[in-house]
């Protein structure tokens, strides 16, 4: 990205896929439509005349039912090594002067590079704003074209022993939502380069990083399609979060931490494991589980009718 004074924009990807087909998933309506929006959104319509002086539109809609409309004119089209075009928010979306975009298709082995300038920015903040845009749609173009789907960008890192770990890989699951593993323990280089304080999980969407798995969980739930992993209910949200704090709390202390850690990680006399926390321990998990009896007693899930936060960050602990 520039920083002169014009606040130029310039992204550059990878995308495993030939030239003419990546050229072809920016003017074509039915492939826009399935990428051209940051990760949350839809396109519900897209309209191309795929042509130097043609026009094209594309309407964005959020979640929540705001819609967001630019368009722009082609000034080169140069099929599939070149795209020149204006582009411009319209009024009930993000108002502003009209800005220019070149992109350039460049083959490479076993796939093609996106070099994407946009220029005539009023400012770094409304750069800033379209380089996180752009950024989480490309991240849509590689699932749309690369043959591992999500998996190309959606990346999840740690032990796949940790249950924190595991509540994330159950997260991803049940959205549907294709992702790579690479194991690493905690503390390690990979992990630093994510997590500032080398805990497990941690995770990657192209170039958005994220650390502590209700984060990534919310991230998760919030940038792709499926069914939520938080309830619907002010109420049922609110106890969703009170479990998964009590679980982090309170629950994981004893079952994991001062319980089967004790097993895999020796600290007592010898080596050994520690009797006498082990012994507290199970004591203590006795009194939590009756809690979690009650807490589930006529209803199968800890917060409303469905499964939620708070039963994937239980489950792998028992």
């Amino acid at each position: 990205m520039s920083d002169g004074t014009a606040h130029d924009l310039t992204l550059i990807r990878f995308i495993r896929a030939p030239r003419e087909r990546v050229f072809d998933a920016f003017v074509q309506a039915p492939l826009v439509s399935r990428w051209m929006c940051p990760r949350g959104m839809s396109v519900p319509e897209a309209q191309f005349d795929a042509r130097a002086g043609g026009r094209f539109r594309v309407t964005m809609q959020a979640r929540n039912g705001a819609r967001f409309v630019a368009g722009g004119s082609y000034r080169e089209f140069v099929r599939p090594e070149k795209l020149v075009y204006g582009w411009r928010w319209e009024a009930r979306g993000m108002p502003g002067a009209e800005t220019s975009i070149a992109v350039a298709f460049i083959e490479r082995a076993a796939g093609t590079e996106i070099r994407m300038t946009q220029s005539g920015f009023p400012d770094a903040a409304a750069r800033d704003t379209h380089e996180e845009g752009w950024g989480s749609s490309l991240n849509q173009l590689c699932d749309l074209l690369d043959e591992r789907g999500q998996a190309a960008t959606v990346v999840l890192l740690g032990d796949p022993r940790s249950s924190y770990v595991r509540t994330a890989r159950m997260g991803l699951a049940e959205k549907g939502v294709k992702y790579t593993l690479q194991p690493h323990a905690p503390h390690t280089p990979e992990i630093f380069a994510v997590h500032p304080f080398g805990r497990v999980p941690a995770f990657r969407d192209g170039r958005v990083m994220l650390f502590e798995t209700s984060a990534i969980l919310r991230y998760v739930d919030e940038a792709f399609p499926g069914p939520s992993l938080v309830p619907g209910t002010v109420r049922d949200r609110a106890r969703c979060e009170q479990w998964v704090s009590a679980i982090n709390a309170y629950i994981d202390g004893t079952m994991v931490r001062r319980y089967v850690l004790q097993y895999l990680f020796p600290k007592g006399a010898g080596g050994q494991p520690d009797r006498a926390v082990i012994d507290a321990s199970v004591k203590e998990m006795a009194g939590q589980l009756a809690i979690l009896d009650r807490a589930y007693r006529g209803n199968d899930y800890l917060a409303g009718k469905a499964l939620s936060m708070a039963d994937l960050f239980l489950a792998p602990i028992l």
